[in-house]
């Protein structure tokens, strides 16, 4: 069954190209407050203004370089990051646009910025809290009576990750088909809370970032610890839409744009929370004939 939804899924992905995901901000641009899993809003698209992009290392870290011009923050801050990878890879969005700069499609951008400014004004304390919250909603612990063959799809997709993530933290976690949800006791909010705090304020932001995209603390963390890929844990959190289309067919346009910016969301946060939690630095080699 789940093998045939993945194979109904790939036949629409190449009518698309990599899909446009979060807003960001340049160096001039003033962007309104939203929900605190999405600080900003996406401005609208503008012409490239800059030719080459560079980084520098400063005082507080990192920072980007459009021309000679440096890369400010929503709210004037300069735009420094931790660790040269993950300047790097901001650098590289702002390369990547052509001709007009997709501020939605540099996810990267968005988290420093929101990371930077803090735009809520959330302590440590309060992200954690928010990211674990969504245990009381987590996608993969709601389960349906029916079909037969969908509670049969749930339980042999969903509840290899429960049992790892029991497992993996030593908790109680389950799964429940009441509108209630699952019972989760306290003693398992204790245990993640205790080790989303070992992350650092950039890190968690990622987290939580991805724990919105996927509606799922429980994947998040499979996917956090290298236990899932991105597209496992996109399509974990899919897995009743994938039903559905395998069994009504599927408007390829809209489910495959859908999945797609997902992905692009996701594996994004991903690689943020990544670079965020190590302290790395680029090795360079100089190339002798």
């Amino acid at each position: 069954m789940w093998r045939s939804c993945l194979r109904l899924r790939d036949r629409g992905r190449r009518l698309l190209t990599w899909p446009p995901g979060d807003p960001t901000a340049s160096a001039s641009l003033r962007l309104p407050l939203q929900s605190p899993a999405r600080a900003y809003a996406p401005p609208t698209e503008r012409k490239r203004f800059y030719q080459n992009v560079s980084i520098t290392q400063g005082e507080g870290g990192f920072e980007i370089n459009l021309d000679h011009r440096k890369l400010k923050t929503p709210q004037a801050k300069l735009f420094t990051v931790p660790s040269e990878a993950l300047a790097i890879a901001v650098a590289t969005e702002w390369d990547s646009q052509h001709d007009t700069i997709k501020f939605y499609t540099m996810h990267l951008t968005t988290l420093c910025n929101t990371s930077l400014d803090n735009p809520t004004q959330r302590s440590k304390d309060q992200v954690i809290q928010a990211a674990v919250k969504f245990l009381d909603t987590d996608t993969i612990c709601y389960r349906v009576e029916e079909p037969e063959t969908l509670v049969e799809l749930q339980k042999n997709e969903w509840d290899p990750i429960i049992e790892w993530a029991e497992k993996r933290y030593g908790v109680e976690i389950g799964s429940s088909t009441s509108i209630m949800g699952p019972s989760i006791p306290a003693k398992t909010r204790e245990v993640l809370v205790s080790h989303l705090a070992s992350y650092n304020m950039w890190a968690l932001q990622g987290i939580e970032f991805v724990v919105a995209q996927l509606k799922s603390m429980v994947l998040t963390l499979g996917l956090i610890d290298l236990h899932l890929t991105v597209e496992q844990a996109v399509l974990l959190s899919r897995l009743e839409e994938e039903y559905q289309i395998q069994k009504w067919g599927n408007i390829e346009w809209a489910h495959d744009y859908e999945l797609q910016e997902l992905r692009a969301r996701t594996a994004a946060g991903t690689l943020f929370v990544h670079l965020c939690s190590e302290n790395t630095t680029v090795k360079h080699k100089l190339l002798q004939e």
